[in-house]
């Protein structure tokens, strides 16, 4: 099964990942599995970037987020194991967007007006405060210690 056929399932249809011993996904479903993860953490509907961090997202965007996972997979791993794998591919795609849309040579100005095509400008307007912001500076610098 390829990535475009889980949006043709129906309701009854799911596709169904094993785990293995540690509780992780195994088989050629679990690689479909954590494709679409990704692409469900890169949906800034879902998943808003304008959090600090996984933790402060809200748990009704989580559980919409793992709900939306469910109509498509039969999941023997743990909701906790596919939450894991969210907040990881959530945070590879805002240091992905702060990359390619965040230019410390720019001023304030110019990174709020460089917004993502299909993002809330609202949204990236606060994170963007966020990474300019002192708070936001000694975060990015204490990670790279």
């Amino acid at each position: 099964m390829l990535l475009k056929d889980l949006y043709d399932l129906n309701s009854v249809e799911l596709v169904k990942v094993s785990k293995n011993s540690h509780g992780q996904p195994i088989g050629l479903e679990a690689r479909l599995l954590v494709r679409y993860l990704g692409i469900i953490a890169r949906n800034t509907n879902l998943l808003p970037i304008n959090y600090e961090s996984w933790h402060n997202m809200p748990d009704s965007n989580k559980n919409q987020t793992l709900d939306n996972i469910k109509e498509r997979f039969a999941l023997e791993v743990s909701d906790n194991y596919v939450k894991k794998v969210l907040a990881k591919k959530w945070r590879d795609h805002k240091s992905t967007l702060k990359k390619e849309y965040f230019k410390k040579n720019k001023s304030l100005k110019e990174k709020l007006r460089n917004v993502q095509p299909g993002m809330l400008r609202y949204r990236w307007e606060d994170v963007v405060r966020f990474w300019n912001s002192k708070k936001g500076e000694v975060l990015r610098t204490s990670k790279l210690l």
